[in-house]
C-alpha cells in the first residue's frame, strides 16, 4: 500500500498544485491541511480513502480533479471533500443534471452528492450494496433516485438515507405502490426501505428474508396486508429492527399454516 501520511505537505503554502501519482491508495489526516497557494489537485483512481481535514483551509483550491465517477463514488472520505471543488471526467460535480453510477459500483460514499443542488436524477445499479451518510443532503433539485428493480433495492444497507419519495424502482414510483412482491431471494429488508409508503396495502415477503431493518415499513399507514411465504415460526424467527411497524395499518401475516 502507498500512502500520503496524515500532515505530509501539511502548512507548504508554496504549493501551488500538485498530481497524486498512481497507485496511491490513501491521503492522511491533514495532509494538504493550509496549502494556501494550492489551486488544484488531482486524484488518481487508486484512491480508495481521504482523511479528515485533507484540504483545510486550502483558501486557493478551486478544483479537485477525479478520473471517473466509479473511482470517485467508492472513496472512504468523501465527506472530507468539498463537492462544489470537485471534477469528474472534467465536468464539476455540482453543474451536472443527471448522473449514471456506472455498472461495478458497490459502495457510495458519505456526502458523495451533498449540495449538489442541479442534480435532477440518479440511477444505482444493481451492484451498490451501500449508501453512506448524507450521500444526496441538501440535492435540493433532485426528483429521481432509480433503481433497476425490488431486489437489489431492497438489500442495500443505507435506505435511511434516501428519500422513499424519491425513489423509482424499475420506472415505478415507490410511495405510489400498493401491493409489492418482493422476489425470492432477498435475505434482507433494509433500515426505512418503505418508510413513508402510505399507498402500500400488501406486501409478500419470501421465505428467505432473516431481517427487516429499522423502520423498515414505518408509516406505511394503508398497510393490512402481509404474506409470508413461510411458516409462523419462520415469521417470528426473523429478526426485525426497531420501530419496524411503527404506525402501519392493521395488517395481519398470512403464513402457510395459518395467519397472525
Amino acid at each position: 500500500m502507498t500512502i500520503i501520511g496524515d500532515s505530509a505537505f501539511y502548512n507548504c503554502s508554496s504549493l501551488t498544485s500538485i498530481t497524486i501519482p498512481d497507485g496511491v491508495t490513501s491521503i492522511g489526516y491533514e495532509a494538504f491541511y493550509n496549502c494556501s497557494s494550492l489551486t488544484s489537485i488531482i486524484i488518481p483512481d487508486s484512491v480508495t480513502s481521504i482523511g479528515g481535514y485533507a484540504f483545510e483551509d486550502c483558501s486557493s483550491l478551486t478544483e479537485i480533479k477525479f478520473k471517473d465517477m466509479a473511482s470517485y463514488c467508492q472513496i472512504d472520505g468523501l465527506d472530507n471533500v468539498d463537492q462544489n471543488k470537485v471534477y469528474i471526467g472534467g465536468q464539476k460535480l455540482t453543474e451536472m443534471t443527471s448522473i449514471v453510477i456506472p455498472d461495478g459500483v458497490t459502495y457510495i460514499g458519505s456526502s458523495a452528492f451533498h449540495s449538489c443542488s442541479s442534480l435532477t436524477s440518479i440511477t444505482i445499479p444493481d451492484g451498490v450494496t451501500s449508501i453512506g451518510e448524507y450521500a444526496f443532503e441538501y440535492c435540493s433539485s433532485l426528483t429521481e433516485i432509480k433503481f433497476k428493480d425490488m431486489a437489489s433495492y431492497c438489500q442495500i444497507d443505507g435506505l435511511d438515507n434516501v428519500d422513499q419519495n424519491k425513489v423509482y424502482i424499475g420506472g415505478q414510483k415507490l410511495t405510489e405502490m400498493t401491493s409489492i412482491v418482493i422476489p425470492d431471494s432477498v435475505t434482507i429488508i433494509g433500515d426505512s426501505a418503505f418508510s413513508g409508503c402510505r399507498s402500500l396495502t400488501s406486501i409478500t415477503i419470501p421465505d428467505s428474508v432473516t431481517s427487516i431493518g429499522d423502520e423498515a415499513f414505518w408509516a406505511c399507514r394503508s398497510l393490512t396486508d402481509i404474506t409470508y411465504k413461510g411458516t409462523k415460526a419462520q415469521w417470528k424467527a426473523i429478526e426485525k429492527g426497531y420501530s419496524w411497524n411503527y404506525n402501519t395499518g392493521n395488517y395481519t401475516v398470512h403464513c402457510t399454516d395459518g395467519d397472525i
